[in-house]
């Protein structure tokens, strides 16, 4: 029997791989539903290529042209995901990805999680700002969840067998980004050139720099305490500038577990897929010579100062988090534009979790979706319209 997928974002870097893994066995998979913001192009390659029936495509101007080119064939064009309960009524597919960047990933993830029995995800900030309403819906439908981050997914694998009990510690690698060598004094005349330049892994724009800023280290610590219900004095972020291994655990009993793998994110991606080792995927052998000298250091605060955010964080889910990731996105925005250096970042970041305008989130529970959709706004806007 054919497994019957759902893949929003596929026209993303994780969509793309999942893609190229699945056309190897595309015989035994039935994909249901596709979705891109804009990349129509990519979008109706995939559509032709697994014989998609339904594709939904957010950007409106995108939409009108699609709909126009596929008139008369019999591919349903959507604008938004309210079609899902539509399209697949009562019934459950085999495994979902979510691969929307942003917190627009976050209301798809909601209304998707009834209709799957795995889900697979890569979107941080629906993980981040709404992990709450996210739990609730996976427990409810008795949903499988498996985080595709390799950060977590190596957690995921390491302790899906033990109890949260039983872990003294996790960390969680970072490579450093492109200026872990790099002289303090020079951070001032950073340019957005030199911050999109990853040593390591091949990633879009706004991760590039959230890996340059190590930023996206905060957010995986945030992941990390939510997906695996762990407290942050447990969690703990290490340099590894070979991205070799994602994440070690200590357990209680004196063991430490780490997981190794190249810097590919079609690793996670197909084990996320094929959880039972019923297919294999190439890959290169063991790197003995970086396995012999991994050289794990300590995260230096003055390089690194976002890190800072770490003390400000509530062990509670609360929108502190939304405030945190919606701030970030309008900063890294700010210096994509040449409005704000790299090293005002993490000024103004800090600046602002601290204010008391926005410290009262901390005691604020999120229950509902448009809490943090009308947040996410408000701060946006709030930043935007300082004068920095």
């Amino acid at each position: 029997m054919k497994k019957k997928v759902i893949i929003f974002g596929s026209t993303g870097s994780i969509g793309k791989n999942l893609i190229n893994i699945l056309k190897k066995d595309k015989k035994n998979i039935d994909i249901l539903i596709l979705s891109a913001h804009d990349n129509y192009r990519d979008l109706l390659k995939q559509t032709k290529l697994f014989s998609v029936k339904n594709i939904i495509i957010t950007n409106k101007v995108k939409f009108l042209k699609l709909k126009k080119l596929l008139f008369k064939k019999k591919i349903n064009v959507f604008n938004n995901f309210n079609c899902i309960q539509a399209i697949l009524k009562n019934n459950k597919v085999d495994y979902t990805m979510n691969a929307i960047s942003g917190l627009d990933g976050l209301e798809p993830t909601l209304k998707v999680i009834k209709y799957t029995k795995k889900i697979a995800i890569a979107n941080k900030e629906a993980l981040i700002c709404g992990w709450s309403l996210i739990k609730k819906e996976l427990q409810k439908n008795k949903t499988l969840f498996i985080p595709v981050d390799s950060e977590h997914f190596s957690i995921w694998s390491l302790i899906k067998k033990t109890s949260v009990k039983n872990i003294d510690k996790i960390f969680i690698t970072a490579s450093g980004g492109p200026f872990i060598k790099l002289p303090l004094k020079k951070f001032v005349n950073i340019t957005l050139n030199m911050a999109l330049k990853h040593p390591n892994w091949s990633m879009g724009k706004k991760i590039s720099i959230d890996s340059a800023t190590l930023m996206n280290k905060v957010f995986e610590i945030i992941e990390a305490k939510n997906i695996f219900n762990i407290n942050y004095n447990k969690l703990n972020i290490l340099i590894h500038p070979k991205s070799y291994v994602h994440a070690l655990v200590k357990f209680n009993n004196g063991l430490t577990k780490f997981l190794v793998h190249d810097t590919n994110m079609r690793i996670p991606i197909f084990n996320s897929f094929y959880s039972n080792h019923e297919k294999k995927i190439k890959s290169k052998n063991l790197n003995f010579s970086i396995l012999n000298n991994l050289e794990f250091k300590k995260v230096e605060q003055k390089r690194y100062p976002v890190i800072k955010i770490l003390s400000l964080l509530p062990n509670k889910n609360s929108l502190f988090e939304t405030v945190l990731v919606s701030a970030n996105d309008s900063l890294v925005k700010l210096f994509m534009n040449n409005k704000i250096k790299f090293t005002d970042i993490a000024k103004y970041l800090l600046k602002i979790l601290k204010s008391k305008e926005f410290i009262k989130y901390k005691q604020i529970y999120p229950s509902k979706l448009i809490q943090i959709k009308k947040l996410n706004n408000y701060v946006s806007l709030k930043i935007n319209s300082l004068s920095i």
